[in-house]
């Protein structure tokens, strides 16, 4: 049996499923709802309450060429240019043609986007890198917050079992290495408490983003990269994730404000907003034939650089020209947001820095979510399906999880399959917990070296500054068999240092400038080098092997050939 499991105490109780997905945002519980439709019985595992994650803060709505002229054909276009090169061709196109259909059915789950008083049809609006209005949306700018409410209520109408306030640790495998379950601690709520495990013949990994691993970011405190870091110690493969979109515009609160910041969605943008300095200049005019309304990493590069000449912190966007009615009507939850910071976007500019928002990068997966471990899938922001490249394309988030949630139900509940044998815990090499308070000093370290602007030295230093935190762990652990005590607190500031770990190796071995990944030593693309993309993988001695893939097309999985879950196992008991 191969991997690393995190310090923990052994499961003290266990409950059993045909699917187990781990997370609840639209990725997470539309693969529940397809799964539970078709027989399966399905387990949902969330880390707070079931709409606490990423979801729930989507602003400016999903993507789909859902308008008069729009075609799929001219959204791939859109997604390709925005991810600089590295997109997979086949995932995208899976993503646009599927798409409106999938948003369609999500309107048929309960979701209410906002509609024309006259004609019934959906509103669209335009965002960064689009050349066409294609972004749905619902109550103005809280459409994260209306699917969330949709697809809740959807899954506790249908009788799914949830286990709320829970932690995900480690995955279980079988003898044969096939993903069997998942370990979990449930943090004293609900009919479970403790370790515990939910054995599964197919494991969904759908949580989130980790933008916790820096100071600021636009993600709630439970992003703090548990499933990419699970995936790691149980062996699979990680690609694509020194790309950390940083959102142009997040509202600045001051120097030493950390955690998640308010966002200022880009359809504000999209609606006429302009982008200044302190002296009213349009900075972007000129700088991109879509000057507000370039993709995001042309946007952040654009406000960084006039912050960087004028020895400013931030930058300010305008909309004051919207009026009263406008802000109330079309942003209202981004109006609340700001007035209660004391800023009045109808009467003045929203003082803007870009800040950590969205990892493009993630578990490694082919076209139906499989990952490098059969039986393991992922999808949304903790998955790299190709579709976003170096930099994800607005509002492409919310429609690759509900269109590859789809695909990996169909692929679960497909035919011709065996079920994993018996979940094992296995006598698998420890990693050493960190301290809580680590987390303060990883998010440091990150937003210092690994922010928007790097450089060799910037990521070097990063790089010695978290292995020392993992070797004084480590030494802890082997001399004096001592390690921080297990808990919520310590397990996610474990997860924060690998795949923080994992984020600056592969910035720095990437010597280029592409997509949202700056190399101010390396301030060009270079395409002949470089138009690949790095795969990393978590070796038993608890270092990385870094690899480049030979073109920009993504290695076929090994787990291909490895049949999916077929109905009639389902149903049988684990």
């Amino acid at each position: 049996m191969t991997g690393i499991r995190l310090h923990a105490p052994r499961p003290g109780w266990s409950v059993d499923a045909d699917v187990v997905v781990v997370g609840s945002g639209v990725a997470g519980l539309t693969v529940a709802l397809r799964c539970a439709a078709a027989g399966a019985a399905v387990t949902v595992v969330t880390k707070a309450r079931l709409d606490d994650g990423s979801t729930r803060w989507a602003q400016g709505g999903i993507a789909a060429a859902l308008g008069d002229g729009d075609t799929p054909e001219q959204h791939l276009d859109d997604t390709l240019v925005a991810g600089a090169g590295l997109c997979s061709d086949e995932a995208v196109r899976a993503l646009v043609t599927e798409g409106p259909d999938a948003v369609r059915r999500l309107i048929a789950t309960g979701a209410l986007f906002d509609t024309d008083s006259d004609t019934g049809e959906i509103l669209l609006t335009r965002e960064g890198g689009h050349h066409r209005r294609r972004i749905a949306h619902a109550g103005g700018d809280a459409t994260g917050a209306e699917i969330s409410r949709a697809l809740v209520e959807a899954v506790r109408d249908a009788g799914i079992k949830t286990v709320e306030n829970a932690l995900v640790l480690d995955l279980l495998k079988d003898s044969e290495g096939r993903a069997a379950g998942v370990t979990l601690h449930v943090m004293g709520e609900g009919c479970h408490d403790g370790v515990g495990a939910v054995r599964a013949k197919a494991v969904v990994l759908a949580t989130g983003g980790m933008g916790q691993v820096f100071s600021a970011t636009t993600n709630p405190a439970v992003s703090t990269g548990d499933g990419v870091a699970l995936a790691l110690r149980a062996g699979a493969e990680v690609s694509d994730l020194e790309f950390v979109q940083f959102h142009p515009t997040v509202l600045w609160l001051g120097p030493d404000a950390e955690g998640q910041q308010p966002l200022v969605s880009e359809a504000v943008r999209g609606e006429g907003a302009h982008l200044v300095d302190a002296d009213g200049h349009r900075f972007m005019v000129g700088a991109h034939e879509l000057a507000e309304l370039a993709p995001r990493d042309i946007v952040a590069k654009g406000i960084t650089r006039r912050m960087q000449e004028l020895g400013a912190e931030h930058m300010y966007l305008d909309a004051r020209h919207f009026g009263a009615e406008m802000w109330a009507h079309r942003f209202p939850t981004i109006l609340a947001a700001c007035r209660a910071h004391g800023i009045d976007p109808v009467t003045e500019p929203i003082p803007v820095a870009p800040a950590a928002h969205y990892a493009s990068g993630g578990v490694r997966t082919d076209l139906h979510g499989r990952t490098t471990l059969p039986g393991l899938y992922a999808c949304g922001e903790v998955a790299c399906t190709g579709v976003h490249g170096a930099n994800r394309l607005a509002s492409n988030s919310l429609l690759e999880g509900l269109v590859f949630a789809e695909r990996i139900a169909a692929d679960i509940t497909a035919d011709d399959s065996a079920a994993p044998g018996e979940a094992t815990v296995a006598d698998r090499p420890v990693t050493p917990l960190l301290a809580p308070e680590a987390r303060f000093a990883i998010q440091r370290i990150m937003t210092t070296g690994a922010g928007v602007l790097r450089s060799a030295g910037s990521l070097e230093r990063a790089a010695a500054d978290l292995d020392a935190l993992l070797s004084q762990a480590v030494t802890t652990l082997e001399t004096d068999g001592k390690t921080a005590e297990p808990g919520t607190e310590s397990w996610e500031a474990t997860n924060l240092l690998l795949v923080a770990r994992v984020l600056v190796a592969a910035a720095l071995r990437r010597e280029e400038t592409r997509g949202c990944h700056w190399r101010e030593d390396f301030p060009d693309r270079a395409d002949s080098t470089w138009r690949r993309h790095l795969l990393v993988t978590l070796r038993p001695d608890r270092t990385l092997a870094v690899s480049r893939t030979d073109s920009a097309a993504f290695p076929a999985l090994s787990t291909t050939a490895v049949p999916p879950v077929t109905p009639a196992a389902l149903k049988e008991t684990p």
